[in-house]
């Protein structure tokens, strides 16, 4: 169970420095982005966003239950800002030079279900460390 968490945190740190490449991006040009406002939201939610994750990957790390429950409270904030734990490899056609926009709407897909099943596993292995917490 601590493989698995600290390999979902590994992937966490991955997001965090594709994050901090866009919060960059946001902080030189926010007045340059469309003045629509879900953009404007998005733009603004990323900040608090990746605190959120950087706390949160240190309490999965240390297996605190603090770290699990900003997981939960990150999950719908990961699925709307499109902060994903593999969000990475939607970039593989683009480092793979594949101008090719229908591998990144497949590629997008297996990252919402990806997130899924990773919290899925996370309360699954929760469950069972509070589990083998009681019976110790």
């Amino acid at each position: 169970m601590r493989l698995l968490f600290r390999s979902l945190v590994l992937l966490d740190l991955i997001s965090l420095v594709l994050m901090s490449m866009q919060l960059w991006y946001i902080s030189n040009h926010y007045s340059e982005l469309p003045n629509q406002l879900s953009v404007k939201i998005e733009s603004i939610l990323l900040f608090p966003m990746f605190v959120l994750v950087l706390i949160g990957a240190i309490g999965q790390f240390l297996l605190k239950k603090f770290g699990f429950i900003l997981y939960y409270v990150q999950f719908p904030f990961r699925l709307y800002l499109y902060v994903f734990s593999i969000g990475f490899i939607t970039m593989l056609p683009e480092v793979m030079e594949i101008y090719n926009f229908k591998w990144y709407d497949a590629l997008l897909k297996i990252c919402f279900m990806v997130e899924f099943i990773r919290l899925y596993l996370t309360i699954k292995g929760q469950l069972k460390m509070k589990q083998q917490f009681i019976e110790a």
